[in-house]
């Protein structure tokens, strides 16, 4: 395993990430000896991080790593990240963040966590995106960032973060803002505009370059849905692929990865760890976060990671697709 900056923290992440969420699944809905494997497997490979959220599974996904790493020895516990969402129109949105640090930190069966994320979306105003919060909600006073920095003095947290979506001119002002250490970024093969400029008439959502602009501020990188919920790695759908990104589109999502498919071939790897290794290319990004419905998509992952990032001639050919916005411009 190599290890990246995470930021300015001061912190070295393994360049995967394990992802705990709803999407893969695994520490969810899977029995509790692969879940314990899955745990196991993950740190001998020297993984890390563990990143969950208060609502994966409604609170399974946290209080599965409250017991499970109860079994692991203190010198190999991993650095844990969890998020919270808040819902500005009841107000008081610091008293918001601290109740679900206090609920995430039960779940947990810890006294604190790494790093506290905010989950919502952010817009220039609340509600551009269902759930989404304003920019002011995020860093003006009495905002989500005042919340957390009351967490980082009481020892409850060491760093905060935020999920890079929603309205992109709003996601720009957060990284400006230096309130920050970390963002959770949309950013894969199919739509990598977080990472590279693309095309006028881009169809799907243009991220601006985030990443760019995080890296200015020194605020580190997880990047996210780097399968695209998982289209990327396979043509089964599994009912959970919800977009992120504004406008996400399941369908085009299809036809972009065909298109990759066919202009690549299979010499990188699986999908998968085509996907993983794309994420991997940009040095920018901190850690690849992957999540897995089984033991053998983290092995897939772990097989990525070690055959590194891909070559400037596949990149190259990549970014010809996305230049054409996959055929669509001509």
């Amino acid at each position: 395993m190599k290890y990246r900056p995470y930021g300015n923290t001061g912190l070295e992440i393994s360049e995967i990430v394990f992802g705990a969420g709803a999407v893969g699944g695994i520490l969810i809905d899977a029995d509790d000896e692969t879940r314990r494997n899955a745990i196991r497997m993950a740190l001998d490979a020297g993984i890390n991080w563990i990143d969950t959220a208060a609502s994966y599974g409604q609170g399974r996904s946290e209080t599965a790593l409250g017991w499970l790493l109860k079994e692991i020895p203190q010198d190999e516990q991993p650095y844990l990240s969890t998020k919270f969402s808040i819902d500005p129109e009841r107000g008081d949105i610091p008293g918001q963040v601290e109740r679900s640090m206090h609920e995430s930190l039960k779940r947990l069966q810890r006294e604190s966590v790494d790093v506290f994320q905010l989950h919502n979306r952010v817009s220039e105003e609340r509600g551009w995106f269902p759930g989404s919060v304003a920019t002011v909600d995020a860093i003006g006073k009495g905002g989500v960032a005042d919340g957390i920095q009351r967490l980082v003095d009481q020892g409850l947290t060491r760093f905060a973060g935020f999920t890079c979506t929603g309205e992109s001119s709003a996601l720009h002002k957060v990284i400006e803002s230096d309130r920050f250490n970390s963002a959770q970024v949309y950013y894969n093969l199919l739509n990598p505009s977080s990472g590279r400029a693309v095309p006028e008439g881009w169809s799907a959502y243009d991220f601006g370059n985030v990443i760019d602009q995080c890296a200015a501020h020194q605020v580190a990188v997880m990047n996210i849905r780097v399968l695209a919920a998982g289209v990327i790695a396979t043509d089964v759908r599994h009912g959970r692929e919800s977009p992120v990104a504004p406008g996400g589109d399941v369908p085009a999502d299809e036809v972009r990865t065909k298109l990759i498919v066919e202009a690549l071939g299979d010499s990188h790897g699986t999908r998968a760890q085509l996907a993983v290794r794309y994420g991997l290319s940009n040095p920018k990004v901190s850690g690849v976060l992957v999540g897995m419905a089984e033991l053998d998509h983290l092995c897939q992952a772990l097989g990525a990671q070690e055959m590194g990032p891909l070559s400037q001639d596949v990149l190259d050919a990549i970014h010809a697709l996305v230049a054409t916005d996959f055929g669509r411009l001509g």
